[in-house]
């Protein structure tokens, strides 16, 4: 079966990754991590550091961005008399099941529908966020399913608007496929102490399975670090197999183009078709409406063929489908079924 319903990875591993999985010494798993005794969380988190330019004490580590995103949404609706969390209005149903398991609420801010893609209105969030004075506000670049971000001048203008008693938690967990940009990551939890931006392995890298998720946090939160950091350390497999893949980064890019031929494919052969529309993405998926009659026959198509993708039932989303970008010939044979089963009906 070619799963391309839940954004995972399609592509190999690169080299370096392969090398540290068959070099790894088992013997290393006998003993904790020894670099707690230096004040440091990991060799990941060090190596975080170099990379990002981000003091290491600020950086993050987690059992995937699941965790980080989590132990979060956790902490600061729990600590404090306000429970409230704003979040996208079209986003991943996980953010509102985390903030429940708390004993936080969460409300919703819209995104709008333009052209080609789906978008903050800026203003708009920041308008929510000082009528609403939430405990935090959650910001998704690339927002899941619809794909797109936010700049760093956007971002950096939420921020400078909104109360700085609002955590606001910024999930890049599928950052990278289009923009190489992180250097406006330091300026940005340096200057705003309430920001908070989490990323992970387990999208650019495609290792969901080795469930490593990092972020970064602005000044001031030693309480909350001390509450999500290991004292003994992390694992020392997983530690192995993240710092081969963060120097890997061109065997990435290349997948990332081949990413790039597959969103440039579905523009170009379905976006003319009547009743279709093809988003822009900068993620590691792309959302596509299409008519909604032809449902039933597109799914038993891509079912015979083993192919499986994201059918929406979020309200307002009921006609699209989101599809994982996956090999160049798994995309275009998802591309020819859609073809052809649209133009029998």
């Amino acid at each position: 079966m070619n799963f391309l319903d839940r954004n995972e990875f399609n592509f190999e591993p690169s080299q370096k990754v392969v090398d540290a999985i068959r070099n790894f010494d088992p013997k290393d798993l006998c003993f904790y991590t020894r670099i707690y005794d230096q004040g440091k969380k990991s060799v990941i988190s060090v190596r975080l550091s170099e990379i990002y330019n981000v003091p290491e004490e600020r950086i993050l580590l987690g059992y995937g961005g699941e965790d980080i995103l989590k132990n979060v949404v956790h902490y600061f609706l729990m600590v404090g008399e306000r429970k409230t969390i704003l979040i996208p209005e079209f986003s991943w149903w996980y953010y509102n099941r985390i903030a429940g398991e708390c004993g936080g609420n969460f409300e919703m801010y819209p995104l709008h529908e333009t052209e080609d893609t789906f978008a903050y209105d800026v203003d708009e969030v920041i308008e929510y966020t000082n009528r609403i004075h939430p405990r935090m506000l959650l910001l998704a670049s690339p927002n899941n399913p619809t794909g797109n971000g936010l700049t760093p001048a956007e971002i950096g203008r939420i921020m400078e608007n909104i109360p700085d008693d609002t955590m606001v938690l910024i999930d890049e967990a599928y950052a990278s496929f289009i923009s190489t940009d992180t250097a406006y990551i330091a300026p940005l939890v340096d200057k705003y102490d309430n920001l908070i931006i989490s990323r992970t392995l387990s999208k650019f890298y495609g290792l969901p399975g080795l469930r490593v998720g990092f972020g970064f946090i602005g000044k001031g939160h030693d309480q909350f670090i001390s509450f999500i950091n290991k004292y003994l350390g992390f694992n020392r497999f997983s530690e192995a197999v993240a710092l081969a893949a963060l120097d890997s980064d061109e065997h990435y890019r290349k997948v990332a183009d081949d990413m790039e031929w597959g969103r440039q494919l579905y523009k170009r052969e379905l976006d003319m078709l009547p009743g279709f529309k093809v988003y822009k993405s900068v993620a590691n998926f792309i959302l596509i409406k299409y008519p909604l009659e032809i449902s039933d026959e597109l799914k038993k198509a891509l079912a015979l063929n083993d192919y499986k993708i994201k059918f929406m039932t979020d309200k307002g989303l009921e006609s699209c489908v989101r599809i994982t970008l996956g090999r160049r010939e798994q995309t275009q044979a998802v591309c020819d079924t859609i073809k052809r089963v649209f133009l029998k009906k």
